[in-house]
């Protein structure tokens, strides 16, 4: 039987649960190029609140006890995983500002892996990308750097990662995992590698291209559903009816999938879409549909601004230096990622209308939101200070009991995007 001493590179959403898993039947590295990451994770602590922490505790102790013949240890240093023989590949593939795949993680990583791995060694891609990226993109990055041969010297696999940010339902273990191989040989490898952590069992691809397929018209197809029900409540809007009323009538209906409107942003189903855009592009197809469904959820975070501005004048309030507080930065609920947030939409539209803005969120990490967006937000509620406009961008359970008559000034608009609250204390929702 094959030793398996396997090496994760990114230790983010996706590489630190998947290492701790891997971590209770081999040895692994977590290598990740923040030493300030690396440091907290030595020490137990996990900003994403992904990890289980008695869980990292434990795979951390046990790494030590047996001199680093089993568990888990995170790294900065590229000398430390040289001798592995797996390499599991979980950095960012996000989008630049042309909505274009921005690569340089993936390639930077590939460069690095390149002047490490040996012969028989297997390099396994989890991030997000085109279909065909990783042979057409990866693997020469791959060869060039190593100085070996694909499908003779080594080996490379691609596995999709399905990780939902703050779901501690849905998680790694008992979601069934897509699994692919360079050669047959391989991906029985592979298959029989992820096989060992997932319970919910593996579904194993006939080619890398397919397996990269199958990721981006995952989120593709979420997407444009709902982009769908955006355009609805856009349209029902103008109606003058609530767009849940419509989806609860409309849900009685056997076959009706209930989707609901919302910011879609995230490190997911706000960019995968375009992965799949710009390989079709690159093949001569212009993809309508994919395409049109993006531009309507991106549209969201405008008409929300819009709406709150055009309630604010309705009740005679004067937007110019009116005081706004937008609750919630992150993403989704329950949950500090801020990747990809359009709540930052929100605020910037406001700002241009000349509003002032307050953003409150516990979740999010304040130094994060500056460094990535050049925010300052608040790290608690301003006592007794009160708005002329609330938004309520993400239903944070913190947010669910708070008494927005105590944040309101008289004549407030009240935007509730998430539908969490009882439609009576707002103005308008989604």
């Amino acid at each position: 039987m094959k030793s398996y001493r396997i090496a994760v590179i990114g230790q983010g959403y996706v590489g630190l649960p998947l290492s701790l898993e891997f971590a209770n039947h081999y040895p692994v590295l977590g290598f990740d190029i923040n030493p300030i990451r690396v440091d907290q994770l030595n020490q137990g602590n996990d900003v994403t609140l992904e990890a289980d922490k008695k869980k990292l505790d434990e795979s951390l102790k046990k790494y030590n006890e047996t001199n680093g013949s089993t568990g888990y240890k995170a790294t900065s240093e590229l000398s430390d995983i040289a001798s592995s023989n797996v390499y599991i590949v979980t950095v960012p593939t996000p989008i630049d500002k042309y909505n274009a795949p921005d690569l340089n993680p993936l390639i930077s990583a590939s460069k690095m892996l390149g002047g490490i791995i040996k012969k028989d060694d297997i390099v396994i891609y989890e991030s997000t990308v085109f279909p065909g990226c990783t042979e057409e993109e990866c693997v020469p990055v791959l060869e060039k750097h190593s100085g070996l041969k694909y499908n003779e010297d080594f080996f490379v696999g691609y596995s999709p990662e399905r990780i939902n940010p703050g779901d501690k339902v849905n998680t790694l273990t008992n979601v069934k995992k897509v699994t692919s191989g360079s050669t047959e040989k391989a991906a029985e490898e592979v298959d029989n590698l992820y096989k060992k952590i997932i319970t919910a069992g593996t579904h194993k691809a006939p080619s890398l291209k397919v397996a990269e397929a199958s990721k981006a018209i995952e989120n593709a197809q979420r997407d444009v559903n709902i982009s769908f029900v955006n355009e609805l409540a856009l349209i029902f809007d103008r109606l003058g009816i609530d767009t849940h009323d419509v989806l609860e009538a409309a849900g009685t209906k056997y076959n009706f999938l209930k989707y609901k409107p919302g910011l879609v942003g995230g490190h997911c189903i706000s960019v995968d879409p375009y992965y799949l855009a710009h390989k079709a592009e690159q093949l001569g197809y212009h993809p309508d549909v994919i395409l049109s469904g993006r531009r309507v959820n991106d549209s969201i975070a405008k008409f929300i601004a819009s709406k709150v501005v055009k309630l604010l004048i309705a009740k005679g309030g004067v937007i110019k230096d009116s005081e706004a507080l937008i609750l919630g930065v992150t993403f989704k609920e329950n949950c500090p990622d801020i990747r990809n947030t359009k709540v930052i939409d929100i605020y910037t539209e406001l700002k241009d209308y000349g509003v002032n803005i307050d953003i409150y969120d516990p979740w999010a990490d304040k130094d994060e939101i500056r460094h990535e967006y050049g925010i300052n937000i608040l790290d608690t509620l301003i006592e007794g200070k009160k708005y002329d406009s609330i938004i309520v961008a993400v239903s944070h359970n913190e947010f669910i009991q708070l008494d927005l008559n105590q944040l309101k000034k008289d004549n407030a608009v009240v935007f509730d995007t998430k539908a969490c609250f009882d439609r009576n204390l707002v103005d308008a929702r989604l």
